[in-house]
């Protein structure tokens, strides 16, 4: 027991120390530090994450102590209860007077505190790292923004999300296969994940302002413009690692002098089809970015798995949505940050006013959403806030909780491993102080974090 606390003081204290090391390669990049030293802070912070990257004995058992329990499928709080866990993964889970905890096991006593599933958002960009992302691109060689990916990705885990679903490398080619098998394989540490890499764009999306049409510039997107090159892009990412092929059938948008939110589509129909049949084919999924219009109905027609934030949803679009079981992101906490921004450069309209109109919708006709954030051009380790909107606008915090456990899991085939506290599955716990049923603030304060048997952050001792 005095060897485990140990290591646990170890861990908790390399995780502060890649913290700080993490500040301070943002301190770099703003102030322009020569190479070396910014080279030299990520080969520390690496380090540091090395060292803790070692897993559970596969023999060794803990029993959590739990005096609030969350069940996702029932979205109750079950009392006393204990998960007793035997490596990485759960073995039982009941009432305390029922569950038989091993002799010799670790006890955490978690009885003052509730319990929930390891948190799951599933749409981040971990590549990104503040809004000025062209300066990135140009600045940063791939490596960089990898490792600096690693860093954001430790951030999301410390504040309870055990597992992302990361949507495009912004740029970064391929890293982000990398980071998810460096993650897999124990040689660094970090939420479970699954990937998109390039991302799919239509000439003239997502480009570089400012620069002399001579000036070749880094790319953010792969770029496609027929129904064939669409079909070589998704065999090229998915031959590369892809989990999921992500496209963006919406770039531009504006608002009409009547305060409607026009929003051009960029791909056709036809180039949509075709990366939609190429990756289910392929037995993958699709992703799509899409506000409104036309470009939204286009996937939705085609059969897309997600339709990320879907800001301007008809009721046809809610109708397909349930009908076809298409998943809904809404990243309602990103509008919030610009509402001010868009009221200057809208006059006096804003992409948050439209969201907050269409998210109760798709709430009350029941189309299924799961927590995701878009976290990246704002600060990681800050998304907890995602729930607060998701509730003011619709949701009960139960919902909201489920949206970001089981229905994460779901949406990504993970059910059988993660999104609910039961036997068989990974032993991804996070608790808070208080009740996050009476108030849903309480999951911006996550205070413990254990992701496949390992306790990353203990701060209920």
């Amino acid at each position: 027991m005095k060897k485990r606390s140990e290591a646990l003081m170890w861990r908790s204290s390399l995780n502060k120390v890649s913290f700080v090391l993490h500040g301070a390669l943002m301190l770099a990049d703003q102030h322009q530090y020569p190479t070396m030293i910014k080279r030299y802070l990520v080969a520390v912070l690496l380090a540091c994450s090395l060292a803790h990257s070692q897993a559970p004995a596969p023999d060794h058992w803990i029993a959590v102590r739990a005096g609030r329990l969350f069940d996702p499928k029932s979205e109750k709080l079950a009392t006393n209860q204990v998960v007793t866990i035997k490596g990485d993964k759960i073995v039982e889970v009941g009432p305390a007077d029922k569950v038989k905890i091993p002799a010799g096991a670790e006890v955490i006593d978690l009885t003052h505190a509730t319990v929930l599933p390891g948190l799951i958002d599933a749409h981040t960009h971990v590549f990104a790292n503040g809004n000025d992302l062209e300066a990135q691109l140009l600045r940063d060689s791939y490596q960089y923004r990898t490792l600096v990916a690693l860093a954001n990705a430790n951030k999301d885990l410390m504040v309870g999300f055990t597992t992302l679903r990361d949507l495009k490398t912004l740029g970064a080619m391929y890293g982000d296969v990398d980071l998810r098998n460096a993650i897999d394989r124990g040689i660094v540490q970090g939420p479970r994940m699954q990937v998109s890499t390039r991302g799919i764009q239509s000439t003239g999306g997502f480009m570089m302002n400012g620069y002399s049409s001579e000036v070749p510039v880094p790319m953010m997107l792969q770029v496609v413009d027929s129904p064939w090159a669409a079909r070589e892009a998704v065999r090229e990412q998915i031959a590369h690692g892809s989990d999921w092929i992500k496209l963006y059938a919406t770039h531009q948008f504006h608002f009409s002098a009547d305060g409607k939110m026009v929003i051009p589509p960029t791909f056709t129909a036809e180039e949509v089809n075709a990366i939609v049949d190429e990756t289910h084919r392929r037995g993958h999924k699709v992703s799509c970015h899409a506000f409104g219009g036309e470009g939204l109905h286009n996937c939705l027609n085609a059969g897309v798995d997600t339709l990320e934030h879907g800001v301007l949803l008809e009721d046809s679009d809610l109708k397909m949505m349930v009908e076809k079981g298409i998943y809904l992101l809404p990243t309602l906490y990103h509008y919030q940050l610009d509402r001010e921004h868009d009221e200057k450069r809208f006059g006096g309209h804003s992409v948050a006013e439209i969201s907050e109109r269409s998210f109760p919708k798709a709430v009350a006709a029941g189309v299924k959403i799961a927590f995701g954030t878009g976290v990246g051009p704002f600060p990681h380790g800050t998304q907890t806030k995602e729930f607060e909107y998701m509730v003011k606008f619709g949701m009960t915090p139960a919902q909201a909780i489920r949206a970001a456990t089981l229905g994460g899991a779901t949406l990504m085939g993970w059910e059988d491993r993660v999104g609910s506290l039961e036997a068989g599955k990974f032993a991804d716990i996070v608790a808070v102080n208080g009740d996050p049923i009476a108030d849903i603030t309480e999951l911006e304060r996550v205070k413990f974090v254990m992701k496949g048997g390992q306790v990353f952050k203990n701060e209920l001792k």
